[in-house]
């Protein structure tokens, strides 16, 4: 299947700089499967597609402030890093810029020095490199904290003035290095809405990393390879998600993350059941899911592996024809764009 099949017209304007002042003020484009047929709302109105018995499964990952702009102890030059995954005793592979220039052996200061990164090796994504950390803190997320900046996607130039709001309400496990963006759509009002109209809400953890937004390179969708990423699934949510199932309530992902996550579960074990670990799951085209019945997620790019899971939890061709009408109707894309719930 050629990339090229999953590309089509955006205007630059069009992909959101900015949150809306209130979250759930979003518009929300409902897509029903069966029929094709597509309806303008907002969605704050997704209380009346949600029925009792069902259950709502959010992704309760934190953003961690994984961008870091230092300096090479050596030369002064410039150097941003940004952490993508920890491989234990310190050591995390990273996206650095400019790559080519840090090579093993090169150190970094972050601050005033009381974090620094040693690069040990390449590591195999572009412009990945494997460092070290080295800091005498006792906690590196309360450093971070401090010296990390907000990783917002490439496309976003204006500057975030509240880092909450690339966050979700429900945000809890750090360690994202992007965040789950269906999901901040919701406030605590609405998923109190939700819960008073008898939906059940389940919390499960995928920490979004490259495998989420890593550009697709490859001609042909099936060479393209998604970079794992650490998901976690709980007794609680396992058990809501059974409970809802077996009283004929529907599975409703919030966001590409919990499909992914729940479809790993599910191709592993045939139900929902307790489990962690790391998937690099690649949902496109003639993929048959085996957990998920509804999906919210927010508007994707041209040619991204979130279009290509899409495409194949309705078709390539309703999801096009619904992306061709949001483009006339103005919908705002991608991480503070607007929303589209598919039943």
């Amino acid at each position: 299947m050629d990339v090229s099949q999953f590309d089509f017209h955006l205007p630059e304007e069009l992909i959101a700089q900015s949150p809306l002042p209130h979250r759930s003020a979003s518009r929300l484009m409902v897509l029903h499967r069966e029929t094709g047929k597509l309806e303008h709302r907002s969605f704050s109105d997704l209380t009346e597609y949600l029925r009792p018995k069902d259950v709502l499964v959010i992704n309760d990952t934190r953003v961690r402030p994984a961008r870091l702009i230092g300096t090479k102890k050596a030369t002064g030059g410039r150097v941003e890093i940004l952490l993508l995954k920890p491989l234990g005793d310190d050591r995390w592979e990273v996206l650095a810029k400019p790559a080519r220039r840090l090579k093993p052996g090169h150190a970094i200061r972050f601050g005033n020095g009381e974090l620094q990164a040693v690069v040990e090796g390449e590591s195999d994504v572009a412009g990945g490199r494997i460092v070290r950390l080295l800091y005498e803190a006792e906690d590196l997320e309360a450093l971070l904290e401090r010296l990390g900046e907000m990783p917002l996607p490439p496309y976003i130039r204006r500057r975030l003035g509240d880092p909450e709001r690339y966050q979700t309400v429900y945000a809890r496990a750090v360690g994202s290095a992007a965040a789950p963006t269906a999901g901040l759509h919701f406030t605590p009002e609405l998923l109190e809405a939700l819960r008073a109209r008898g939906v059940d809400i389940a919390a499960i953890t995928l920490h979004v990393g490259l495998g989420t937004f890593r550009p697709v390179t490859a001609e042909r969708v099936e060479d393209h390879r998604m970079h794992a990423e650490y998901y976690e699934v709980g007794e609680e949510a396992a058990e809501r998600i059974r409970a809802a199932r077996s009283q004929g309530g529907r599975v409703v992902a919030v966001g590409t993350t919990s499909v992914r996550t729940l479809e790993s579960v599910a191709g592993m074990h045939g139900e929902i059941v307790p489990s962690r670990g790391w998937t690099d799951i690649f949902i496109y085209p003639g993929y048959r899911f085996r957990a998920v019945d509804a999906l919210i997620t927010n508007f994707h790019l041209p040619r991204s592996t979130l279009l290509m899971l899409v495409s194949a939890f309705a078709s390539r061709q309703q999801i096009l024809d619904a992306y061709r009408e949001a483009v006339n109707r103005r919908y705002r894309f991608f991480s503070f764009g607007d929303a589209m719930l598919i039943l």
